[in-house]
């Protein structure tokens, strides 16, 4: 199948001329489990062949124009990879699209969130986190670069700050982390019991409100964050997790009551995932997104 069947019915543009810019980080080099992440920018292009470019809602997308920029080759050199994933973020981010970022394991956080802040160097930037883990460690497996590690990343940038840091579905923590949470109590934690128990309006206030005054959201999906029913196929699953339906309606809000400027979507790992469940629930939320920047009324 050609690169131009891709994103069925969807137009398709040049990137000055695009609603969503796509961008695929095939790397899979920072797990501590399970590998198999870098798969899936491949496979989610493959299975959109089949996906009617239509919203569950019956909202057409076929005007949603869209350019794929393909895949930022990866480098065995892991430091030289990031620094060829910061520029070429970077280059998107400057033509002021919606950018839609495919994974790679979460460490693809740690370039693309580096860009994005230095991107938006005047506004503060806030930071949604739809995980089971925090990813809060400052070294992981020996490594500052560790797919645990994205979220301790981000906030060293200038412009980004513990109480502009929102983390959804969390339900696994190292005991460093918990340490480094009690040290920063304004960063919002919004367990999976909590989510669980508590009425998704007021999830979603919790949301806004720590997202108040950000010029400029990114949106980071660990496809984690949903339980391991919905989302088996990924390299660290957590049994308690939030469902599809929850995942779908909080990102769908989120981009559209928000000045979300960058979404990446992580950890998808096509090679231990039956039946591609989690590959199609990736691509679910993918399309509800799009619907959320073509119909933002609805």
């Amino acid at each position: 199948m050609s690169k131009s069947s891709y994103w069925r019915g969807l137009k398709t543009g040049n990137p000055d001329h695009s609603d969503v810019l796509i961008l695929g980080v095939p790397f899979d080099g920072a797990v501590s489990n399970a590998r198999g992440a870098a798969e899936a920018p491949g496979r989610l292009r493959e299975l959109s062949i089949k996906t009617p470019p239509v919203s569950e809602q019956g909202l057409d997308l076929r005007e949603l124009v869209i350019c794929d920029q393909g895949n930022v080759t990866v480098d065995p050199d892991w430091n030289r990879y990031y620094n060829q994933v910061e520029q070429r973020a970077a280059e998107l981010m400057a033509k002021e699209k919606n950018l839609l970022f495919l994974g790679g394991d979460h460490s693809v956080t740690i370039p693309l969130g580096k860009a994005f802040a230095e991107h938006y160097f005047s506004e503060t930037v806030g930071m949604i986190h739809l995980d089971a883990h925090c990813d809060l460690m400052d070294i992981y497996d020996g490594y500052h670069w560790s797919h645990a590690c994205p979220q301790r990343r981000f906030l060293e940038h200038e412009n980004a700050s513990p109480d502009k840091l929102v983390m959804v579905g969390i339900r696994n923590y190292e005991a460093e982390e918990l340490t480094f949470l009690k040290d920063n109590p304004a960063i919002t934690v919004i367990g999976a019991r909590q989510c669980y128990l508590q009425d998704h309006k007021l999830t979603m206030e919790q949301i806004y409100k720590a997202m108040r005054g950000v010029g400029a959201v990114y949106l980071s999906i660990d496809i984690d964050v949903l339980d391991p029913a919905f989302a088996p196929g990924t390299g660290t699953p957590e049994a308690g997790g939030l469902s599809t339906r929850e995942v779908i309606e909080m990102t769908r809000e989120i981009v559209i009551n928000l000045p979300v400027k960058a979404v990446d979507l992580v950890e998808v790992a096509p090679p231990i995932d039956h039946s591609n469940i989690t590959s199609w629930s990736a691509l679910k939320i993918i399309y509800e997104i799009f619907s959320a920047i073509k119909h933002p009324e609805q």
